[in-house]
């Protein structure tokens, strides 16, 4: 599948997208989980909490977001990929955080429920057929894709690991 046409997301999308490396992005996606996995599973939940500023998200809670953030892209990449045209509201993914209660739970079990929703992903994309990828709705106002939606959710996830990695990892004590 080839990357998506500027066309097809949201300009504010574009620093996610222009992270993701050509290839197929499925296999992406796949190799991902297991780095982002194998990158946190051997915190501790104390590590797990750090926050690297005041007002800051701890560890946990962006390991949180990137599975809610996934799961509300995977979401809108279904419908679109099914033709439902209805428009998706953009998502606050504060609200999301300050809902969740991320740091009341296990590491453990973010990292689990991060592997189910990716799993799912996967699964989800594998079933398209080639002529779905390039279907489009609106999200956020924005004109959308299906290879979008896929290429911002491994985009995203590769801006935080990179953020988990130069500010949390390496500040940790």
């Amino acid at each position: 599948m080839s990357r998506p046409e500027t066309t097809e997301y949201g300009a504010h999308y574009q620093e996610y997208i222009a992270k993701v490396p050509d290839g197929d992005i499925r296999e992406l996606l796949r190799t991902q989980l297991k780095t982002t996995i194998g990158l946190l599973d051997s915190l501790t939940e104390e590590q797990a909490l750090f926050r690297y500023a005041e007002g800051k998200w701890s560890l946990k809670e962006v390991v949180g977001h990137v599975a809610d953030t996934e799961r509300v892209m995977s979401y809108r990449l279904l419908c679109i990929a099914r033709g439902d045209q209805t428009p998706f509201p953009s998502m606050d993914e504060h609200q999301y955080v300050a809902s969740a209660n991320f740091d009341d739970l296990p590491l453990s079990f973010l990292l689990e429920e991060f592997t189910a929703v990716r799993q799912a992903t996967l699964s989800l994309l594998a079933g398209l057929r080639p002529e779905a990828w390039l279907r489009q709705g609106t999200a956020a106002g924005c004109n959308t894709s299906v290879r979008g939606l896929a290429y911002i959710i491994a985009g995203h996830e590769l801006h935080h690991v990179r953020v988990i990695q130069e500010r949390y990892l390496a500040a940790q004590p």
